[in-house]
């Protein structure tokens, strides 16, 4: 009973039933009506279905159960017939793996026989030979180190024959041989002394070899035979370099002289030096590549040396090309430098087809670039100079006597359009200029890696871009300049302030358009987008009149402020006249009218509240007065509650606010400045009867000149009642002029 549990569990284990699941499974199946369960008795489950259900209920199980013992029986003879099969398959691996387990171990069994007979063998021969071995062994190091210290004793008489006998290149492979033994035993006593031998003659050789640098007999390929064998006795390749090039180039091709052309320059370094370096080699190649086909190692070794002294040449060579390339940086024509520099290219392509292994084209290409570079550089500042003299001389102008007082002519717009044109002028003679290095017939212009940056970088970003963004800064300190450093004329920042507009609206899109065209520059190109410098010179020109306007508003409140502060108010008498001050005010403002009106157009107004007053502003003469509907009544005081509550409900004026590109919005911007800072000097004195009336007189003396420079007449009355109001709110005796007797003053005045 037990073995036949154990299998069935064994089996339920193969087929994924583990012990734990059927536990659950059992108590979950302890029900003997559970059919699937191992507590199923057939006769209660029989029971309970005669009781509980009907004849066709019974049939329909009847049915079903069939159903499933016919699906049962046909799961378990499908599953007899796979486990017969895999049976059989595991019964054919087993009587197979036994065959070829038999055939290897026979085969084992042979190898190892085969193994002990040769161990047998060997163990016989090792005996037989053990004490000759050692013998020979020890005969043969013997007379290893006997032939090495009989060359080490000979080296010393062997170097001193070879110098005598100038076989040079013998005595230095005698030499290197044998180096790093004596190094090697250098302290003992014995090699001591053929040490120091040894050194006597290989510093005699150096000096031998080294003569060769001063004869002016030496041929290319003795040259090059002595470099070799110097640089096998270890000396400075920086040194043997500097010594041949002083042998084979001429001093007077290398030495940058500024009374030498850039073109005689450059054909004495091109006939002279690098000849000569193709010359070297030339015959480098006869004497240590050509003769060494077979050795590919020899070879590479041998290119290797000759590429790194024909590289520490041309390295001491470029550095003279780019100090004397140097010297042509202020020079104003391109069109010899852009000749020399382009010999100078094609030679170096000659040079790479001889050394394939080096690239002179690139070194010089950069050669090239750099001195076009400078060119910019210098063009760059020449502009900047030029800026900064066309705005020295527009502030002499400026500072002329009534310079901005003549009457015939626009002296503010003549002195643009002339800026305009000279900045224009003189880019358009820079471009031209440096077309010179692009031309068609230039070798180096055709080289991407020079076209692209010279015509990206340096022409389009380092000079059309940097020179609209020096104008950009240069304006922009004009707005930061401290008072120390003087005072900026007004009529300069105006002047600036039109010139960044029309940098934005024209001349931006202008400029680059004319740089793209003429140095074919594609859209790929990764550039300062138009946009951006449009942008920058838009916000430079409302900086500019901003400032224009507050500088303006100040020279106005200084005026306002010192006539409010300096003047007793409490004990004046009785108003016959408008002070002097106010038609000062108005002349100021009526010349700051003309000036703007000469660069900037006139600009959208409002329009008047009153018919009386709707004409022509071309009619009315600047220092005729006009009638307007505004006064300030005395009913005004008795009113003061409701103004008050109508402040409320009226638009809040910005004082500081930016201003508009036009006339009327920059002249109300001055105007607000100035009314504003009046009304503040009002509100801190105490004024007398005869004081209030006079400031009555003004202000109605300034309503009859500003209403026409701003663009909505309510902001002047708006600001004069503000004025007159805080005056009657300061005054100890509030009674106020008749208005024909204020209106018959200020005709009269």
């Amino acid at each position: 009973m037990d073995v036949t549990r154990k299998k069935r569990d064994m089996l339920k284990m193969y087929y994924g039933h583990s012990q734990e699941a059927l536990q659950d499974q059992g108590a979950a199946t302890a029900d003997p009506c559970n059919i699937n369960g191992a507590h199923f008795e057939p006769d209660i489950y029989l029971g309970k279905l005669l009781k509980e259900r009907s004849l066709g209920e019974l049939m329909d199980k009847e049915t079903e159960m069939v159903r499933h013992i016919k699906a049962l029986d046909s799961d378990m003879q499908t599953l007899v017939y796979e486990n017969y099969n895999k049976f059989i398959s595991a019964t054919d691996t087993i009587r197979k793996m036994k065959n070829d387990f038999r055939k290897m171990e026979d085969e084992m069994d042979h190898l190892a026989t085969n193994m002990a007979a040769i161990t047998e063998f060997s163990g016989t021969i090792s005996n037989t030979l053990q004490d000759r071995r050692q013998q020979i062994t020890k005969l043969a190091g013997v007379h290893t180190l006997l032939k090495k210290l009989q060359f080490l004793f000979e080296l010393p008489t062997r170097l001193k024959k070879c110098i005598e006998m100038e076989a040079y290149s013998q005595a230095v492979r005698y030499y290197t041989k044998s180096r790093k033994v004596l190094h090697q035993y250098q302290h003992m006593p014995s090699f001591q002394g053929i040490q120091a031998d040894c050194q006597l003659h290989v510093d005699a050789l150096r000096e031998k070899l080294r003569s060769k640098f001063h004869d002016k007999n030496s041929c290319p390929k003795e040259l090059a035979e002595c470099v070799d064998l110097l640089l096998q006795l270890n000396e400075p390749a920086e040194t043997l370099c500097q010594d041949f090039l002083s042998q084979s180039v001429h001093s007077s091709a290398l030495q940058p002289s500024e009374h030498t052309d850039i073109l005689e320059f450059v054909d004495c370094g091109c006939n002279g030096f690098l000849s000569n370096v193709c010359l070297v080699i030339a015959s480098y190649n006869d004497l240590f590549l050509n003769r060494q086909q077979d050795d590919e190692q020899l070879d590479a070794i041998a290119l290797k040396k000759l590429v790194s002294f024909v590289n520490d040449l041309m390295e001491l060579y470029f550095g003279y090309v780019q100090r004397r390339v140097l010297l042509e940086k202020e020079t104003g024509d391109n069109t010899i430098l852009v000749r020399a520099l382009d010999r100078f290219h094609r030679r170096l392509q000659a040079m790479n087809k001889l050394l394939p292994d080096t690239d002179f084209s690139r070194a010089g290409t950069e050669i090239v670039s750099r001195a076009a570079r400078d060119r910019v550089s210098h063009y760059l500042h020449s502009l900047q100079q030029h800026y900064a003299d066309c705005l020295t001389d527009i502030r002499q102008n400026l500072a002329a006597p009534r310079m901005l007082a003549r009457p015939d002519g626009n002296p503010l717009s003549d002195l643009l359009q002339g800026l305009n044109s000279s900045l224009l002028d003189q880019m358009k003679s820079v471009l031209s200029n440096l077309q010179a290095f692009i031309a068609s017939d230039i070798t180096f212009a055709m080289k991407p890696y020079f076209r692209g940056l010279f015509c990206v970088q340096d022409v389009r970003q380092g000079l059309v871009v940097a020179f609209l963004e020096h104008i950009n800064a240069v304006c922009i300190e004009f707005c930061e300049a401290p008072s120390d450093k003087g005072a900026v004329p007004p009529a300069l920042l105006l002047i600036l302030s039109r010139l960044c507009l029309d940098l934005e609206q024209s001349t931006i899109s202008y400029l680059l358009t004319l740089v793209d065209e003429q140095f074919m520059l594609d859209s790929s190109s990764v550039v300062t987008p138009a946009s951006v410098l449009t942008a920058a010179a838009r916000d430079t020109a409302q900086r500019l009149l901003n400032h224009y306007v507050r500088v303006q508003g100040l020279t106005i409140s200084q005026m306002l402020r010192k006539s409010v502060e300096t003047r007793d108010w409490l004990n004046t008498i009785e108003p016959r006249n408008v002070r002097a001050v106010m038609k000062r005010v108005v002349e100021d403002i009526t010349a700051m009218d003309i000036q703007v009106g000469q660069l900037y157009e006139e600009g959208i107004r409002k329009e008047r509240s009153s018919d009386s007053t709707k004409r022509s502003l071309s009619t009315v003469r600047p220092s005729a007065p006009t009638r307007t509907n505004w006064s300030y009544t005395p009913s005004t005081l008795d009113n003061s509650l409701m103004s008050n509550i109508q402040k409320l409900f009226s638009e809040r004026i910005e004082i500081f606010s930016g201003v508009e590109f036009s006339k009327v919005s920059v002249l109300t911007g001055i105007i607000k400045i100035s009314l504003k800072t009046f009304l503040e000097c009002v509100r801190l004195r105490t004024f007398g009867r005869y004081g209030m009336q006079q400031i009555q007189v003004d202000t109605h003396y300034l309503q009859l000149y500003l209403w026409r420079f701003v663009s909505d007449e309510n902001l002047v009355h708006f600001l004069l009642d503000e004025i007159v109001g805080s005056t009657l709110h300061r005054c100890l005796d509030p009674v106020t002029m008749e208005t024909s007797v204020v209106e018959l003053i200020c005709e009269r005045g």
